[in-house]
C-alpha cells in the first residue's frame, strides 16, 4: 500500500500563529509550532451517514466481554466537556479546544474486561485501526468525543465519534470510531505500520519508529 506523507498537506498550512519563545512552556511540545486553525488531514475518504440511530454503532470485543452500543446509549452515559491541547505529528499545535463526550473511565465502568488486557485497538471506518496502551487511556482528559466548540463534529473530524487521547499525537485520537479490540499485548495499527511510532507521545517527539 501506498502512503501519501501528511508533512507534505502541511507545507500549505503554514505558521498561521507563533507564540513568543518565552511563551512556549509547557504547553507546546519540541518540534511544534501553534495555529488558530484546525487542519484537516487524513487518509482516504470521508464517511458520510444516514440516520445514526439505525445505521451506526460502537463495538466491544476481544479481551472483553462483547457488546454493542446504539447511538442513543453512547449518548445517554455521562458526559463531560473539556478543554485540552492537541498536538499533531505533522508539527502544528492547536491549543484551548474544547470537547464533549464519554469519559473513558465512566464508559470503561459500563465493560467487563478481562483482567490480562494491557491494551486496546480502535478500529474506525474503512479500516483504519491505531494502537493505545490502557495505562494511557487511564486518565481524566481522554474520552470518546462527539461534540467540539458545543457542536457535533464535523465529519472531517470525525463525525459522530472518535477517540480523544490529547497527550498523544492527534492520529492516536482515532476518527469516526466504531469498534474497540481489548488485547493482551501491543500491535500496531494503520499509521504504525507504515512507520508511526507505536506511542506517539509529543514531548518525547516519538514521530516514526
Amino acid at each position: 500500500m501506498q502512503f501519501e506523507n501528511p508533512f507534505k498537506r502541511v507545507e500549505r498550512l503554514k505558521r498561521v500563529t507563533n507564540l513568543p519563545k518565552d511563551a512556549q512552556d509547557a504547553r507546546v511540545p519540541p518540534g511544534q509550532f501553534v495555529t488558530d486553525r484546525f487542519p484537516v488531514l487524513h487518509y482516504g475518504e470521508t464517511p458520510r451517514y444516514g440516520n445514526l440511530h439505525q445505521f451506526w454503532d460502537l463495538r466491544v470485543f476481544g479481551l472483553a466481554t462483547p457488546r454493542t452500543f446504539s447511538w442513543a446509549e453512547i449518548r445517554a452515559l455521562p458526559a463531560k466537556t473539556q478543554t485540552v491541547d492537541i498536538h499533531c505529528v505533522t508539527r502544528w499545535s492547536k491549543l484551548d479546544t474544547t470537547w464533549t463526550g464519554v469519559p473513558w473511565r465512566t464508559f470503561v465502568r459500563e465493560l467487563e474486561i478481562d483482567p490480562r488486557a494491557t491494551h486496546v485497538m480502535a478500529h474506525c471506518e474503512y479500516g483504519f485501526t491505531t494502537n493505545i496502551a490502557l495505562e494511557v487511556l487511564d486518565d481524566d482528559d481522554t474520552m470518546l468525543a462527539y461534540h467540539y466548540d458545543g457542536k457535533p463534529l464535523e465529519p472531517d473530524h470525525g463525525y459522530p465519534l472518535r477517540l480523544l487521547v490529547p497527550k498523544k499525537y492527534f492520529w492516536k485520537s482515532a476518527k469516526w470510531l466504531r469498534g474497540l479490540e481489548f488485547m493482551d499485548h501491543d500491535r500496531p495499527g494503520f499509521w504504525e505500520r507504515a512507520g508511526y511510532h507505536m506511542h506517539g507521545d509529543p514531548w518525547r517527539e516519538e514521530r516514526f519508529g
